[in-house]
C-alpha cells in the first residue's frame, strides 16, 4: 500500500501523517511513502487551471498505478479516485473501517461525546458516510449536527475560497463550529486536513480521524 499523505498533511499537519502512520503500525499493515511526493492536483482543478492540473495527473498517474493508494485528504481521495483513471483509492476512515472490522484494530470504547463534520468530498462528492461514524462509535458517542451527510454544510476552505475569499471562509466555519457547539460535545472530528485547518477555535477541540484515535483510543505514536 502507498500512503499518499496530500500537500496539508505533509507541510501543515504533519501530525496527521504521524497519527496515520501510528495506526496503519499499530495493524500491522504494510505500506510506503514517497519522499519526492506531489500535488495531487486538486486545488488546480478546482480553481479553474484545467491545463495544469491534467499535466499534473499525467505524471502522477505514471508513479501511481499499480498501486493500492492510502489518502488522509478527502480532496485527494476524490480526485484520485475520479479525476485520474485506473487507480485504486482507499480514504483512510474506509481504511480503518476495514481494519476494525477484521479485529486488527481494537479500541475499548469510552463514555466520550464526540460529533462529526462530513467534509465536502468525501461525503456529498464521494458518498462516504457511514465509515467514518463507525470508526468513531467503535471507541466513542457519536452525536450528529443539526447538518448532516448530504445535507452537511461546507467548512469554507474548499474550492479556493480560504485563499480567494477568506472572509467568507471564516463566515462559514463559525457558523459550522456553532452547530458542533450545540451538540455540547467538546471535540470535533473531521476526516478532512482542509477541514481541520479552517473549523479550528477557541471553543472545541477539532481533530483529525486519525488524530482522535491517536489521542484517546491509547495508541503509542511513532
Amino acid at each position: 500500500m502507498l500512503y499518499f499523505r496530500g500537500c496539508t498533511a505533509r507541510e501543515k499537519l504533519p501530525n496527521i501523517q504521524k497519527a496515520t502512520e501510528a495506526l496503519l503500525k499499530k495493524a500491522d499493515v504494510d505500506y510506503h511513502i514517497l519522499d519526492d511526493e506531489k500535488c495531487c492536483g486538486s486545488v488546480l482543478l478546482r480553481t479553474g487551471f484545467e491545463d495544469e492540473a491534467r499535466s499534473q495527473i499525467e505524471k502522477n498517474t505514471e508513479i501511481l498505478k499499480g498501486e493500492r493508494i492510502l489518502t488522509s485528504c478527502a480532496g485527494c481521495y476524490k480526485t484520485l479516485k475520479d479525476d485520474y483513471e485506473g487507480l485504486d483509492v482507499v480514504h483512510i476512515s474506509q481504511l480503518l473501517d476495514e481494519l476494525i472490522k477484521e479485529g486488527k484494530l481494537n479500541f475499548s470504547k469510552k463514555d466520550l461525546d464526540v460529533t462529526y463534520h462530513d467534509s465536502c468530498h468525501l461525503g456529498r462528492h464521494s458518498n462516504v458516510f457511514d465509515e467514518p461514524r463507525d470508526v468513531i462509535g467503535s471507541l466513542a458517542n457519536l452525536v450528529e449536527m443539526e447538518n448532516i451527510k448530504e445535507d452537511s454544510l461546507c467548512c469554507g476552505a474548499g474550492g479556493g475560497v480560504k485563499s480567494a475569499y477568506p472572509e467568507i471562509a471564516s463566515q462559514m466555519a463559525d457558523l459550522r463550529i456553532r452547530q458542533a457547539l450545540k451538540t455540547d460535545c467538546e471535540i470535533l472530528v473531521t476526516p478532512c486536513p482542509f477541514c481541520k485547518l479552517n473549523l479550528e477555535n477557541d471553543d472545541l477541540e477539532v481533530l483529525d480521524l486519525t488524530e482522535f484515535l491517536v489521542e484517546y483510543g491509547d495508541v503509542d505514536e511513532i
